[in-house]
């Protein structure tokens, strides 16, 4: 079992604790657990893991005990994330202690930040940064002879693009394909540059090849994942012709008309008019953008070193409203970044207002070590300040997102079937283009992977309900 347990932001719902299965290449199989944290990055990571580890005999188990390899995938974007890993190795470790031969392993952003620290506390065998997960293999085999092993080396070339990974999402719909990593952005909030390093991109070819492969499969969904995709740049080097993320976005839409096409996540400073044009032309690329705002205040804009200030945000909202009619806009929220006052409060809640987000991912301000802001800027907002303005904000967009749900009620949407509703198995679950879950009853013509028309009838802040229609 590979098991997410939902940390800081971004694994969708749908997908946390779903259970897979995957047969290994050897008559002697051992047992890996893994769990993952934190972004969709992550946990596509994870399935490049299973991929690797797979062909070394290491078949999933969903049973701590019973585990010879426990790995967790973690994140380093808040330190409340890194807090909750570390209460997860205090468990391994009690596994550990009934069977002395299990290597316990980090892997991901925490592991990058906190390697020496995590080997000096005897937490775990191996550390392995995002990196450095080809080496597992080798590392795992000298914790099993007693050594510890860590491997954290940040690469301006690794891409894993060769790796077909282990599908960890067992309903068979949506998949992840990772399409560059690292980030060039050095926002002064964020330690993403530092543990998953300098931005490159994968080769289109790859990843059409890899889009193809899915959609044969039955697969009806994939989300093209990077830290900023906006910035994607591909040069083919046989005829030096440029591929840019809207012409990645057209080459997989392309692939076929049953295949959605969603992706995740844009910088508005590069969400260019090409790619908000080309979502526009597509009817299967998903009328769905994540465009953190961080906060809607010019002047902590500046200070998050974020490149761009409201009025440059709100010109990118409004061209995207304009040319894709119906869209759904989300947004990321930092409530009491350093030196915030009330009046940058309010400028964020007029942003949430003004561009009525279907949803956000809201978060008050946490210090990590080497950001630019850790080294110059006073982190200076007091605790229970920045826990009232983030509830006023959760509140507020609450609201906003029953009001844009609401809008909804008595409107037809095609709905992609994703599987059956947590609460019930008469009723089928799935996403509008807009990102939206909707719940619906089963009628017993359709399943899972169909596309279907559901009229909605009735909604909350999070969920969209209703019926199926002809």
């Amino acid at each position: 079992m590979f098991e997410n347990k939902g940390g800081e932001k971004i694994v969708d719902e749908h997908r946390q604790g779903e259970i897979f299965e995957v047969i290994g290449n050897t008559s002697k199989a051992r047992r890996v657990y893994i769990e993952s944290y934190g972004c969709q990055m992550n946990f596509n990571d994870s399935e490049i893991v299973a991929a690797i580890l797979d062909q070394h005999g290491y078949q999933p188990t969903g049973d701590l005990e019973k585990s010879d390899l426990i790995l967790v995938n973690t994140c380093s974007i808040r330190d409340n994330a890194e807090q909750n890993i570390r209460k997860r190795l205090t468990i391994y470790n009690k596994a550990k202690k009934s069977n002395p031969s299990v290597v316990v392993g980090v892997l991901g952003c925490m592991a990058e930040r906190l390697k020496d620290e995590l080997l000096a506390e005897k937490m775990v065998d191996i550390v392995v940064g995002p990196d450095a997960y080809r080496s597992l293999p080798q590392l795992i085999e000298q914790a099993q002879h007693g050594n510890k092993g860590i491997n954290v080396l940040l690469s301006k070339e690794e891409l894993y693009d060769d790796i077909q990974p282990v599908r960890i999402d067992s309903n068979g719909v949506s998949a992840f394909i990772t399409i560059m990593r690292g980030c060039n952005n050095m926002c002064s909030f964020c330690v993403v540059p530092f543990t998953r390093g300098r931005e490159r991109s994968r080769s289109s070819y790859s990843i059409i090849a890899e889009a193809i492969e899915l959609f044969e499969k039955g697969y009806r969904e994939v989300t093209l994942l990077g830290q900023n995709v906006d910035s994607y740049f591909w040069t083919n080097p046989e005829d030096n012709s440029v591929v840019s993320f809207a012409r990645l976005l057209s080459l997989v839409a392309d692939i076929s008309p049953m295949l959605r096409v969603r992706f995740a996540t844009s910088h508005p400073k590069d969400i260019t008019d090409e790619v908000i044009n080309t979502i526009a032309k597509y009817p299967n690329i998903c009328k769905y953008i994540h465009l953190p705002v961080q906060s809607g205040s010019t002047r902590l804009l500046d200070l998050m070193k974020r490149t761009y200030d409201q009025e440059w945000y709100l010109e990118r909202i409004n061209k995207i409203y304009s040319v894709i009619p119906g869209v759904a806009i989300s947004s990321d929220i930092i409530a009491g970044f350093c030196t915030e006052t009330e009046e940058d409060h309010q400028e964020t809640l007029k942003i949430i207002r003004e561009v009525k987000y279907s949803m956000s991912y809201m978060f008050y301000y946490s210090e990590r070590p080497r950001t630019y802001a850790e080294r110059n800027l006073k982190d200076d907002v007091p605790i229970e300040v920045k826990k009232r303005r983030l509830n006023e904000i959760i509140q507020l967009q609450n609201e906003v997102s029953l009001q844009h749900n609401l809008a909804d009620v008595g409107k037809t949407f095609e709905v992609l079937i994703e599987g059956d509703s947590k609460k019930s198995n008469e009723f089928h679950k799935g996403r509008t283009t807009q990102n939206k879950m909707v719940i619906f009853p089963k009628n017993g013509s359709f399943s899972k992977g169909d596309y279907v028309f559901v009229e909605i009838t009735d909604a909350n802040s999070a969920t969209l309900k209703g019926h199926i229609v002809n």
